[in-house]
């Protein structure tokens, strides 16, 4: 066995460790449970649009327990500022100098809970920290805790009081999600379960903070063959020239895509991409992107299947 193999296989195994135990919170999501370690794997990063109680904190305490990453929850109101986020300088007079306090983004996964209430300037601040894992303050740069991951969610009902994400904040996160309520079977579990009193399961960590950069390491050597990469770059392409969209998936978005199906093949125990990859991953990390002509929403699903419809697999 090559190293590259030893490499895959060893993550594979670490990957598939920390789904199952998040699991053990997240009752009847298995596909949703996959789908949200995706972005940590390929390096990017999670929103979640969905209705409250479903489960969106719950899940994103479970990742950062299982990996015994630093945690912190930062929870979005209208009068939130951009220093509440990133921190501030404080002077001192014992030193007679200003001192950097930091903020609650500075940790390794980072819940940005109800985003859309914050102001378009809050929700800024968190630009240059999702896209260059730094943030600036007062001319001096501090960089963030490898790895870093935001979860971001917000109600995708309720609009009262919100500011909508612009479309260069979307493009940001590289996969959109919804978990959904659960089946019969799982709240049944979820009830009995769960003890009256208790708001959250603690859980005991099954991987590091190491072993989530050499997973990272290990995406990147998932093999994509040379026609599965034209058959991508067909899809992103015919995204922007489809008539139904006024705006198409940019360059930033088929890397996501590229990274994503790299992902999702390992955590599909694979070294390899297959074309229904493409397929899978495709509505979660390029729908929020995209702009329907005469709408502000995305694509759906149907849309996404007639851009398919005109891109020949590979053979």
């Amino acid at each position: 066995m090559n190293l590259v193999s030893a490499q895959l296989q060893a993550a594979m195994r670490r990957v598939a460790a920390v789904a199952e135990h998040v699991e053990t919170v997240i009752h009847g999501k298995h596909e949703e449970v996959l789908l949200s370690l995706v972005p940590l794997m390929a390096g990017g990063h999670l929103l979640l649009q969905d209705v409250p109680g479903v489960g969106k904190s719950t899940l994103a305490q479970a990742l950062g327990q299982s990996i015994g990453a630093t945690f912190s929850r930062i929870q979005f109101t209208s009068d939130l500022l951009p220093a509440d986020i990133l921190g501030v300088n404080v002077f001192e007079s014992g030193v007679g100098d200003f001192r950097f306090r930091q903020g609650p983004v500075f940790a390794n996964i980072v819940m940005a809970d109800e985003i859309n209430r914050a102001s378009p300037k809050t929700q800024s601040a968190l630009l240059e920290a999702m896209n260059d894992r730094q943030v600036s303050i007062d001319g001096t740069t501090w960089k963030l805790p490898d790895p870093f991951f935001v979860i971001a969610t917000q109600n995708p009902i309720e609009y009262a009081g919100t500011y909508p994400l612009p479309e260069s904040e979307l493009d940001r996160f590289l996969l959109c999600m919804a978990i959904g309520y659960p089946d019969t079977d799982a709240e049944r579990r979820i009830l009995a379960e769960r003890p009256i009193r208790q708001r959250s399961v603690p859980l005991e960590p099954v991987a590091t903070v190491d072993d989530v950069l050499k997973i990272q390491e290990a995406v990147d050597q998932v093999t994509v063959a040379p026609a599965v990469l034209d058959y991508l770059v067909a899809f992103v392409h015919a995204t922007r020239e489809e008539p139904l969209f006024e705006v198409g998936v940019s360059p930033r978005g088929s890397i996501d895509l590229l990274r994503s199906v790299r992902a999702w093949a390992l955590l599909r125990g694979r070294a390899f991409v297959v074309p229904d990859d493409i397929k899978t991953m495709a509505p979660f990390v390029v729908a929020h992107r995209i702009v329907r002509r005469g709408s502000r929403r995305g694509a759906a699903q149907a849309d996404l299947d007639h851009v398919f419809e005109r891109v020949p697999p590979p053979a």
